[in-house]
């Protein structure tokens, strides 16, 4: 029961980490997926990245494009925000933050984390 729960959450969380890593420059797939999975992870596979990445390409939140990297053997598709993508990040941002400190007083966890 629990792993389904996680799984939900980690869904409902995949748009919200890949705008914020995207937010902090533009970067290739591969490179989205080892930030959002350092450490715990958000448990985002590769499988679901790039369905992901399309579906805020054709929503307009984010751009892509090729490029070739100093010493990289093949050109590589990067993303990058669009002001659209800001705006969601953003609004998004402000519900997360509504949302966890609400959560965090119906079910008592610290306010110190």
């Amino acid at each position: 029961m629990i792993d389904a729960w996680k799984s939900q959450l980690r869904k409902g969380a995949a748009e919200l980490a890949v705008l914020a890593v995207l937010d902090k420059g533009d970067a290739f797939g591969v490179a989205i997926l080892d930030t959002i999975e350092s450490g715990d992870g958000v448990g985002v596979s590769e499988g679901a990245l790039y369905p992901l990445l399309k579906r805020l390409e054709t929503g307009g939140r984010i751009q892509s494009y090729w490029s070739e990297p100093d010493g990289a053997a093949a050109p590589r598709k990067y993303y990058r925000l669009t002001g659209e993508g800001q705006d969601a990040l953003r609004a998004m941002r402000d519900a997360w933050t509504s949302f966890r400190q609400r959560m965090d007083e119906i079910v008592g966890a610290s306010h110190d984390a």
